[in-house]
């Protein structure tokens, strides 16, 4: 049974942020379980939405008509609209996840949004800077973790200059591939080395 990673819209969305991610979790090539997921678009609504890119894209679904029990995970792009009431049903619906135990994976300006709803409080984090996260007042600094991206548990967050370190936890936390796998994928996408292709290759 194929199960749905969604993945947010909102304008403003910074597409080539998660571009890593969705491109390999949609592609069945070198996963452990080729097509156990298949990506979806959420939008607050079903209207179509513009990227910074300039990208527009119409959502597959709403977040009224997504249950955290029918996702395999929530991705978070970042964002101009983040700090505004134009964010907040996706910060809701990203508390709904974690309280039913579904990942929720957040990059660059997402990150503040939860902080502002105080998903970041009493999790390991990072996100653009710790000075970004404590100007805005929020409970959570004394787990900000200074590195690209971070898990704990269920939440993934991710400095907005890291998409690949943002692909890879969201790879890792999917089980998406095998170990040795992942590892020749960030050698390739990550440290730019083409060792990592040939592995990959020649498997």
């Amino acid at each position: 049974m194929t199960e749905t990673v969604h993945v947010a819209l909102y304008d403003t969305f910074v597409d080539w942020e998660i571009g890593y991610a969705i491109d390999h979790v949609n592609d069945p090539e070198w996963q452990k379980a080729p097509g156990r997921y298949a990506v979806a678009t959420v939008g607050a609504t079903a209207d179509p939405v513009t990227s910074t890119g300039g990208l527009r894209m119409l959502p597959d679904t709403t977040l009224d008509d997504v249950d955290p029990a029918d996702s395999a995970m929530l991705i978070l792009a970042g964002n101009n609209i983040w700090h505004t009431d134009q964010f907040a049903p996706f910060a809701a619906k990203a508390r709904d996840f974690l309280d039913a135990g579904v990942p929720v994976a957040a990059i660059c300006g997402a990150t503040g949004g939860l902080a502002l709803s105080g998903l970041l409080d009493h999790r390991a984090h990072t996100s653009n800077a710790a000075e970004f996260l404590d100007g805005l007042g929020y409970a959570g600094g004394t787990h900000y973790v200074d590195e690209p991206a971070v898990t704990d548990g269920d939440l993934i967050t991710a400095t907005g200059i890291a998409p690949v370190h943002f692909a890879r936890e969201i790879f890792r936390r999917l089980d998406l591939y095998e170990t040795d796998v992942l590892d020749a994928w960030f050698e390739l996408y990550g440290l730019r080395d083409p060792a990592g292709f040939y592995k990959l290759a020649n498997r």
